[in-house]
């Protein structure tokens, strides 16, 4: 991986983790934290559009994609901690 793709890919990260953050808890999580979870989101992200069948070509694709597994890995965190 090179240079340049690494910083697009935590620059993808940083962005779907802070958009995120922003629609479903009202704030961000901090740099990294928004790194984590964008990061994590946009593998669960990949995978899920690549289960449904969708194509999530160029930033714009993978930055929503990204977004959407950010916002289920949310989802996921959010029940596991209401069963506590």
């Amino acid at each position: 991986m090179s240079t340049e793709h690494l910083l697009l890919f935590l620059l993808i990260g940083i962005l779907a983790g802070f958009i995120a953050g922003k629609i479903f808890k009202g704030s961000g999580f901090g740099l990294v934290g928004d790194l984590i979870v964008g990061v994590i989101g946009a593998f669960i992200g990949g995978w899920v559009f690549g289960l449904l069948g969708i194509s999530s070509g160029g930033i714009i694709g993978l930055l929503i994609a990204s977004v959407v597994g950010a916002l289920i890995l949310l989802y996921v965190i959010r029940l596991a901690r209401s069963k506590r």
